[in-house]
């Protein structure tokens, strides 16, 4: 009997032997055709294979091993129908038919029914009546105006990496933009602006903050994910000022933290910003804001026609537009300051660089409550001719053609008006001639370049601008 049953038990235990053995080898089997399917499937060169696990959006999936370039951006400019006429022009210097994608949205049809050809096409924006028992904002439109990035998103453009945020008097450099954004990866959270120039602006809206009107970028995930929430956070945040801080509001609530930029210019800054703009930080130029508070960025020219002059030099070479370079003649003692496409100013005196890094004050606050009033340091105005810079501005561009540089010229609008420093007068200086590569700014070695000076003779001075040797330091002593 005891044998009988040992049998049994042995013959039980072999049969669930052996169907686990099975069921090992069917999973087995099962995961290796898996295995070979997705590895035939989508091991192309550049493809992410998580990504098929991550999402099955196309906008995410589609060339996502391709560099980034313009056909990836969308633009939404928040605008209406009054402004328009007076901003189109801002509009248009940025704006390059049948190659940037996007969107102006205005508060209502415009009377005119000609939309012109040259400018972005036109959407009005939504019906925003359900949120007037919430609209308590100190901007009007603020609400309309925090939408736009949902309402751009709704439209479904196809292969989009980033959406760009602007107002209707924001110039944007669209190519430095462009370059900018490829260092990030357009399949994760990025929201990436910059904040006021003014301490009190920043203190009374945020810090965490990009400024609308400086322009600024959110990846595609994000807005994906922004746009679910949108009118519903709106809702929570009634009392908020404007459209750019409940917009930072909402997206705090989805755990995303801002990344700064300094290339975006909000130019809370009133007055003659030249001395702003002569000492650009180590960043590629992004957008311009507020250009009808401040006064022409040229002198003797509307502001409209000085932007365009600017963007004469833009169009020769984007990866330098307002980079300074610091150089020094020491036969005649004199240092040279160069805002690259708009300014050169000579000092009496060697000046050492970070001192010339720091802004010449020929401007003013938006207001006049923080003390001190700006986010970064700033030279103060001088009448002393040791410290009081000759200023030339930007006159004309000649593109490279046989030869292997740049050529840009600039022109002393203006006398300084002072006595010399020490005997020493740049006096007789009345043109500069800039040489610079015709290759871009290498951004990837995170320095200034250098430069050297010649004196064709007394009236017209030529630099140089080139890479720094290995261990160059600039030698102002």
């Amino acid at each position: 009997m005891a044998i009988e049953l040992r049998a049994k038990l042995n013959s039980h235990t072999n049969t669930f032997t052996d169907l686990i053995s099975n069921l090992f080898k069917i999973i087995v089997s099962t995961t290796l055709v898996i295995t070979l399917y997705y590895v035939l499937c989508f091991s192309q060169p550049g493809h992410d294979i998580l990504s098929n696990f991550v999402s099955s959006d196309s906008n995410l999936l589609n060339g996502a091993g391709a560099t980034t370039n313009l056909s990836h951006l969308v633009f939404g400019v928040a605008g209406s129908v009054d402004s328009w006429e007076s901003r189109r022009p801002y509009i248009d210097l940025w704006w390059r038919p049948n190659k940037t994608r996007g969107v102006v949205w205005l508060d209502r049809a415009p009377a005119d029914e000609h939309w012109p050809d040259m400018s972005p096409p036109f959407q009005v924006s939504g019906d925003i009546s359900k949120f007037k028992d919430y609209d308590h904002h100190g901007m009007p439109f603020a609400i309309r105006m925090t939408r736009v990035i949902s309402e751009t998103y709704n439209m479904n453009f196809t292969n989009v990496r980033w959406f760009v945020m602007a107002d209707d008097d924001t110039v944007l450099f669209i190519e430095n933009l462009v370059e900018v954004l490829q260092r990030y990866d357009h399949r994760k959270y990025h929201y990436i602006g910059g904040l006021s120039e003014c301490v009190t602006q920043n203190t009374w809206h945020s810090f965490k903050m990009a400024f609308g009107g400086a322009g600024y970028a959110l990846s595609y995930p994000l807005v994906r994910d922004l746009s679910k929430i949108l009118d519903g956070c709106i809702m929570r945040y009634p009392y908020l000022y404007g459209s750019d801080h409940i917009l930072q509001s909402c997206i705090s609530e989805l755990g995303v933290s801002l990344t700064t930029n300094p290339g975006f210019h909000q130019l809370d800054l009133r007055g003659d910003i030249s001395g702003f703009l002569s000492a650009h930080p180590l960043s590629p130029v992004l957008s311009f804001h507020h250009l009808d508070a401040i006064d022409p960025i040229f002198p003797d020219m509307t502001q409209d026609a000085a932007l365009r002059h600017l963007m004469e030099a833009a169009k020769a070479d984007h990866s330098r537009i307002l980079q300074q370079t610091v150089c020094y003649d020491h036969n005649r003692s004199l240092t040279y300051s160069i805002s690259w496409g708009y300014t050169v100013h000579i000092y009496e005196r060697l000046h050492a660089p970070g001192y010339l890094h720091m802004p010449y004050q020929t401007f003013q606050p938006w207001n006049d409550a923080g003390n001190p009033p700006f986010m970064f340091n700033v030279r103060q105005v001088s009448d002393n001719p040791c410290e009081a810079p000759h200023v030339f501005f930007f006159g004309h561009v000649e593109h490279a053609n046989v030869s292997d540089y740049v050529t840009t010229n600039y022109v002393r609008k203006a006398p300084r008006g002072l006595p010399a420093c020490d005997n020493n007068s740049a006096d007789s200086i009345s043109q500069i001639v800039v040489l610079s590569p015709i290759q871009p700014f290498k951004w990837e070695e995170g320095k200034r370049e250098c430069c050297t000076v010649s004196s064709k003779n007394s009236y017209v001075t030529e630099i140089k601008i080139r890479s720094c040797l290995e261990g160059e330091v600039s030698d102002w002593t």
